[in-house]
């Protein structure tokens, strides 16, 4: 049948690659730019926003919130939880404010995570921490009506590992009604066999433990009523693209309300850059999907 597992090594490297297939620039350039235009977009909307920064969540050095709030703050208001890519060992929260301003414009505040990326955190601490601030924010923030996840690339996964977290662990019960995961990783395993593994240093028992495909929960009332939007990339790899739709394909079996969107024109990371656009598509779907709620 083939599959990844049939790939020659140089090949499942390549496929593993996201900067070796924009057409827009060559591997370095790209996430060179990617650095700059997310980094520059965080800056614009620092300044712009009303903020609180470094929010500490736990006692880790990269356990901290950045927090956008609604140009109109009155009363409550959905958040949508940003979780910076970057496979899991680059980027971080002050990269990740770039789509706040055309969210607290609407209404809607931006939270974007830290957490300890490798080779100082390993697989199973970052799911920890990103499951650990949404329930910090449950518990501190109570001006929050209605939380929506919004990942990219490693985000993504850790988004969707959020997906299937037991609350009960946690003893608070968020209420997320939504989640856009973009151009995301559902299924380690392939990871264990690129050089992405090298950092992550991943065992075959860890890649499984923390794999979304494999951890999908049967749809409880509350998750059949969370829309999920898995999105990706025309300039996405097929190994990327193929993850996407096994991933969707899964959760629908479950009885998640699940869409995917495969956007035109966009490589793996301007179809996240793009989010400091208001006219965007998938900035005004974000939107929709929060204020029709």
């Amino acid at each position: 049948m083939g599959g990844w597992r049939d790939m020659p090594a140089e090949e499942l490297e390549q496929q593993y690659s996201p900067s070796r297939w924009s057409p827009r620039m060559g591997p370095e350039e790209v996430i060179q730019a990617h650095l700059a235009a997310t980094a520059a977009g965080t800056q614009r909307a620092r300044a712009g926003s009303q903020t609180s920064l470094h929010v500490p969540y736990g006692n880790g050095d990269g356990e901290k919130l950045d927090i956008y709030l609604p140009t109109d703050p009155s009363g409550t208001f959905p958040v949508l939880v940003y979780i910076h890519g970057g496979y899991w060992q680059c980027l971080s929260k002050d990269e990740s404010g770039f789509a706040a301003p055309s969210l607290v414009s609407q209404g809607v505040g931006l939270v974007a995570v830290g957490y300890d990326i490798a080779p100082k955190g390993h697989m199973d601490a970052m799911v920890l921490q990103v499951r650990r601030s949404i329930a910090f924010l449950v518990e501190r923030y109570n001006r929050i009506r209605g939380f929506y996840l919004c990942g990219h690339s490693a985000g993504a996964h850790l988004a969707a590992m959020v997906l299937s977290t037991d609350w009960t662990e946690y003893g608070v019960m968020p209420d997320i009604k939504g989640a856009v995961l973009v151009s995301g990783v559902y299924d380690l395993e392939p990871i264990l066999h690129t050089y992405v593994n090298d950092a992550l240093n991943m065992s075959r028992e860890v890649a499984q433990r923390n794999s979304p495909l494999l951890h999908i929960a049967p749809a409880a009332p509350a998750a059949a009523a969370c829309k999920v939007l898995v999105a990706v990339a025309q300039h996405d790899s097929p190994e990327f693209r193929r993850q996407s739709r096994e991933y969707v394909l899964a959760l629908r079996a479950a009885g998640w309300s699940v869409s995917m969107l495969d956007l035109a024109g966009v490589d793996h990371f301007d179809i996240v850059e793009k989010l400091s656009e208001d006219s965007y598509i998938l900035t005004q779907v974000i939107l929709s999907m929060i204020l029709r709620a």
